[in-house]
């Protein structure tokens, strides 16, 4: 039956009062439910301050930080303390500690009997949060040569390494994914259909399918391939060539590849929620870029010396980034690339990401510590 109408002034009082009218009224009675009051628009992200929370210390030494968008926190903490920990977002208390000794046997692997030990370098997240994907810079244990250097080539003989997958639910690495020498940043595209690991001595880019959990693509990427960001409709991903001056523009259907120039050593590189933007750190000229994909344009702006590591808020508006030898952390204004503050932080400050549930930014310090910012 159709809802009666209502007259006119009738219709505008409900409205006012906050009685929905229309789709949300009863066939039967032409009454509807009481609406409650709207949720809370949040302000932007620009609009917030940074401001020290937390010092996360303890066994680690942390070379990056991960959100899962979920209200869990990761660090992955290289070859010197060989694990990744797991932290609670709200209360920032370590929830678990998880070591990246497997047995490669016992997922299929050959050549390595007993105990194999990674080195894990930066995490991803599957879209529902329940998967975090880790790269391990280089493997230790049987049947592993020496591990990478900085400088290097495919012709260098660096042993391939490995990916991993962590269970969140239970803690543990439920699957192994060989890749090439030296893996350095891992994404996920949003669809879920694929990881993508970029293999610093190799040059290359290794595409896993989650669907069949093997590596089905290696694309060729250039010297020192490194951050890497994925449009929101997974069509394409950004890899920086930090031995170049460009980001590679990577077709994740038909695997073609085109250059986009931004500046010397490109090293991480965050994507504008609309697709249209790329702002990446430059690791040569010690410069922040925003470039616009369309037009080739580029601006860039000076935060610290040697910025690194870098990421954005949910909705767009802040980018934050580390810099490395000056100690601080920056945030900057999307729009026009206006610093807006930046904050002591710790000797040589290396990761950080952006927490969205409580909007805090986690900075991994290479010395052995996590500083945690409220950004409200």
């Amino acid at each position: 039956m159709r809802t009666p109408a209502l007259p006119i002034a009738l219709g505008a009082a409900l409205l006012l009062s906050g009685i929905a009218v229309g789709a949300g009224t009863t066939g039967t009675t032409g009454t509807a439910p009481v609406v409650g009051p709207p949720a809370p628009v949040r302000p932007a992200a620009a609009a917030g301050r940074l401001r020290l929370r937390s010092t996360i210390t303890g066994r680690i030494s942390p070379k990056s930080v991960a959100a899962n968008g979920r209200g869990l926190v990761t660090a992955q903490n290289m070859m010197y303390t060989h694990t990744v920990t797991v932290y609670d977002g709200r209360t920032m208390r370590l929830k678990a500690t998880i070591s990246d000794a497997v047995r490669l046997s016992r997922f299929g692997v050959t050549g390595h009997p007993g105990v194999s030990q990674g080195a894990p370098v930066e995490a991803a997240f599957s879209p529902n949060g329940r998967h975090a994907y880790v790269s391990n810079y280089s493997m230790y244990g049987a049947g592993f040569g020496p591990e990478g250097k900085d400088t290097c080539t495919p012709s260098s003989g660096t042993d391939r390494s490995f990916a991993y997958r962590i269970d969140l639910a239970h803690m543990a690495i439920d699957r192994v994914y060989r890749v090439g020498a030296v893996p350095k940043v891992v994404a996920t595209t949003p669809d879920g259909a694929r990881v993508l690991v970029t293999n610093w001595c190799t040059w290359d880019m290794s595409v896993i399918s989650t669907a069949t959990d093997k590596v089905v693509r290696t694309v060729p990427i250039g010297a020192y391939p490194r951050g890497i960001t994925v449009s929101p409709d997974s069509r394409f991903a950004l890899v920086a060539v930090m031995g170049s001056s460009h980001l590679l523009k990577v077709d994740l259907r038909s695997f073609r590849t085109r250059q986009v120039e931004v500046g010397s050593g490109p090293r991480a590189v965050v994507l504008s929620p609309d697709a249209t933007t790329a702002y990446v750190t430059l690791n040569a000229e010690g410069t922040v870029a925003k470039v616009a994909l369309a037009t080739g344009n580029v601006t860039r702006v000076n935060t610290g010396s040697a910025p690194r590591s870098l990421a954005g808020s949910t909705d767009g508006t802040a980018l934050y980034v580390v810099n490395y030898e000056s100690g601080t952390v920056s945030k900057l204004r999307t729009r026009d690339m206006r610093v807006l503050q930046t904050v002591t932080a710790c000797h040589h400050p290396i990761g950080i990401t952006y927490e969205p549930v409580m909007r805090r930014v986690w900075v991994a310090c290479y010395g052995g510590e996590i500083l945690v910012f409220d950004d409200r």
